[in-house]
């Protein structure tokens, strides 16, 4: 009975307590080594680099920067080294060839050292010798390569061996100019460089050569003092002004008013764009002042035809028309990209970011985003490795498949060119239908400078059509369509017969008015 009325004692008992007491100091202790740690790792990412030695406007090697940004300096030094993916060609031994030197020839004073290189892109493609017959790059042309091979390579290429000979301009993009633009210049600034500039350009391209040491290295992309992206080459500084200018923005200066994100584009945009040589005093000089698409660049070279000695970069040796040689506008071409217009910049895919202890260090190792799938596009995109790379190449398959088409018919209308000059000769002959023969053959090869021009600027960009799917789907529809009316023309089909109809002209002229061309 007692039992039965005893009142049960009530809460929790010692051994809970105990555990709880044990749980939450795990927790706390947990909760604090985590803080300590978040702390550390936040106090090593302020520190983002050790000074070991002091940099300066005149440390234009890149190994003493490497004192101090190790990761970065392995990373360019690993450009040396190709990485065949998809179109990154593998490297070929070889084998010198010879060549006739002249007597007061520079050619070839560097010894060609290399053991391999990559393939001939004109063995693989005849046809890209006879868009570019009567200029150098149908004598010598290779895929690319590395950083690293940069200045080498250009040394050695036939392009610049004689009876041809290249200015100085040509070094622009194959080397570390700073030193050079400052030693000739005569200070560190801007204003210097672009006195530098001025005065290399018009060099032969054997005297330029020689002042250059290096490929580009840290101090053409890099302000010594605060690490800060810059713009070194007075030719993207110009163009950009340009560009600016004719979106109604005056007096631009990239160094002080582009952002960091923009400044991770500007600075391959030193180099992959297209560009051409002024007659007279041979400057690298983007033409940007209506825009970057290729319609405006074409337009650009109308102008500069119109104005100015400068006709085009070479006479086709085939037919005697005026070619202009399109160079690398890949800047250009991502520029109308979905990557662009989402902010996405050249260095987010080329040099993306990898984790060294608490620090991200852009990869300065810059090659195909395809070497690194889970570190480029992944960053971004959720899909599988494959899946990615498939639709890469996908994309890069079709692009060449379009290019074959508008190709195939640019070398048509140049044979087709050849076969009239040969049966009309000097025959001043007047037909019933578009005047002249000369007349026709003029109007035919004002079409292969334009079919030449888009098949160009198609082959010359590196990425096989996927820096913008489309834009580079339609170059090629242009060019086949140029080539294709270089034909008609000589079959004798009227030119007002193959103007756009009126429903073309109407949606082109909204188009444009939408600015989304």
């Amino acid at each position: 009975m007692s039992d039965q009325n005893e009142v049960k004692r009530s809460g929790v008992p010692i051994w809970a307590l105990a555990v709880i007491v044990i749980v939450a100091a795990g927790i706390t202790f947990a909760i604090t080594a985590i803080v300590a740690n978040i702390g550390e790792k936040k106090g090593q990412s302020d520190t983002e680099f050790t000074l070991v030695v002091p940099l300066a406007d005149q440390s234009f090697d890149p190994a003493v920067w490497g004192q101090n940004f190790p990761n970065q300096y392995n990373g360019w030094q690993a450009t040396e080294k190709q990485k065949p993916k998809h179109y990154m060609a593998a490297l070929i031994p070889h084998v010198s060839p010879e060549v006739e030197v002249l007597p007061d020839s520079w050619y070839p004073k560097w010894e060609d050292t290399r053991t391999q290189v990559t393939p001939s892109k004109i063995e693989e493609d005849p046809r890209l010798k006879t868009m570019w017959a009567g200029y150098a790059f149908a004598i010598d042309y290779r895929h690319l390569r590395g950083h690293q091979w940069m200045l080498i390579d250009q040394r050695s290429t036939l392009r610049v061996a004689n009876p041809r000979t290249q200015p100085g301009a040509c070094v622009n993009c194959h080397a570390s100019t700073v030193e050079m633009m400052e030693s000739l210049g005569g200070g560190t600034d801007e204003a210097a460089w672009q006195r530098g500039f001025e005065a290399f350009n018009p060099m032969h391209f054997g005297d330029a050569t020689e002042l250059v040491t290096d490929p580009i290295g840290c101090i053409d992309c890099h302000d010594p003092a605060t690490m800060q992206l810059r713009i070194s080459r007075p030719a993207l500084i110009n163009g950009l002004k340009a560009w600016k200018a004719s979106q109604g923005i005056t007096n631009y200066d990239v160094n002080k008013d582009a952002t960091t994100q923009e400044m991770r584009s500007f600075v391959c945009a030193q180099c992959h764009v297209e560009y051409y040589f002024e007659a007279t005093n041979k400057n690298v000089t983007f033409p940007w002042a209506d825009g970057l698409d290729i319609d405006q660049a074409y337009g650009y070279y109308d102008d500069v035809r119109a104005e100015t000695d400068f006709k085009g970069d070479f006479k086709s040796a085939k037919t005697g028309a005026m070619i202009l040689k399109v160079q690398h506008p890949e800047f250009e071409s991502w520029s109308t990209s979905v990557h662009a217009l989402n902010g996405v910049s050249c260095a987010d895919c080329h040099m993306a970011y990898n984790r060294v202890g608490a620090m991200k260090v852009s990869n300065h190792d810059v090659t195909t985003p395809m070497v690194n799938i889970n570190g480029t596009c992944g960053q971004c995109h959720t899909a599988s490795d494959q899946v990615i790379e498939e639709r890469v190449r996908t994309i890069q398959h079709r692009f060449k498949l379009s290019r074959d088409v508008a190709f195939d018919s640019l070398v048509a209308l140049i044979a087709a060119i050849n076969e009239k000059q040969e049966e009309w000769g000097d025959d001043p002959t007047t037909t019933e239908i578009e005047g002249s023969n000369a007349d026709i053959l003029g109007a035919a090869m004002e079409m292969q400078r334009k079919a030449s021009f888009y098949m160009d600027w198609a082959y010359s960009e590196n990425s096989y059509g996927f820096h913008s799917p489309d834009y580079f789907q339609r170059i090629c529809n242009q060019s086949l369509d140029f080539s294709r009316q270089g034909q008609l023309l000589l079959a004798g089909v009227p030119a007002s017969q193959m103007a756009p109809s009126d429903i073309s002209q109407t949606n082109r002229q909204k188009i444009e008015d939408s600015g989304l061309i």
